[in-house]
């Protein structure tokens, strides 16, 4: 099936724009990525009504994708081979996948190198798969850890109480504080430095206070952390290397 898409002018810029819809959908939201503009809006949004939303964003929009454009290549795709280098609160590790016989059982992170155990039997998409697997396992332990703990100090600074702590797998984006007052986290964070995991806490945590992001929330925000916007322009560069 054909994606549905349009587009718009802004000044002599042309924005096309790809629309996602659905029934769940309740409100027009937009997402600027690598791969260009999607518009997710409920299935009766006319073309026109997109239109319009998106064109009047079109600064915004315009502004992530030059952005985009000025990010370094996309790291190339991950092999699980010994070797490979991967983050923990911001340390360079180095993955070494030994023989299940060799360490035992389970991840450990030892002088700098995550040891990581395999059946010898194992080779190729297979082997990958196992380290891969093993390796999430290890991120959302230390995840469910460390996160609460990150927490605590800024929910005391901000007075707040938040219902829970969760770890999830979310692909597309860090952290979500939903009506349930539930903060969750994805467990990829916790390859970030400790500054850029508290950018993330704190933010959440003021979504208690100011669901959206208005002047009230960034204000608010910039109070206990000023200098919010770097910490925010750093985890945007870093982002790609923490998703694997």
């Amino acid at each position: 099936m054909t994606p549905e898409r349009s587009e718009v002018r802004f000044g002599t810029t042309a924005i096309p724009y790809t629309i996602e819809r659905g029934r769940r959908i309740k409100t027009v939201a937009i997402a600027v990525d690598r791969q260009g503009v999607l518009v997710r809006a409920p299935a009766e949004t006319s073309l026109d009504r997109l239109d319009e939303i998106v064109r009047g964003k079109a600064l915004w929009i315009t502004e992530r994708l030059r952005r985009f454009r000025e990010l370094p290549p996309s790291p190339s795709e991950r092999e699980f081979v010994s070797g490979e280098t991967f983050l923990y609160l911001g340390r360079q590790t180095r993955l070494i996948v030994t023989p299940a016989a060799e360490h035992g059982a389970g991840v450990r992170l030892t002088a700098g190198r995550l040891m990581v155990p395999v059946a010898p039997d194992l080779s190729g998409r297979a082997r990958a798969t196992a380290v891969r697997k093993q390796l999430i396992a290890w991120y959302r332990t230390h995840a469910a850890r460390r996160l609460p703990e990150q927490v605590e100090p800024w929910r005391l600074r901000l007075g707040l109480a938040p219902a829970g702590v969760l770890i999830r797998n979310q692909e597309k984006r860090w952290a979500s504080c939903a009506a349930d007052d539930v903060l969750r986290f994805n467990w990829r964070i916790i390859q970030a430095p400790v500054s850029l995991i508290d950018y993330v806490v704190a933010h959440e945590l003021v979504h208690l206070l100011h669901r959206h992001h208005t002047p009230d929330f960034w204000s608010t925000l910039g109070r206990v952390l000023p200098d919010y916007e770097e910490r925010r322009e750093s985890l945007r560069r870093l982002g790609e290397r923490l998703v694997w």
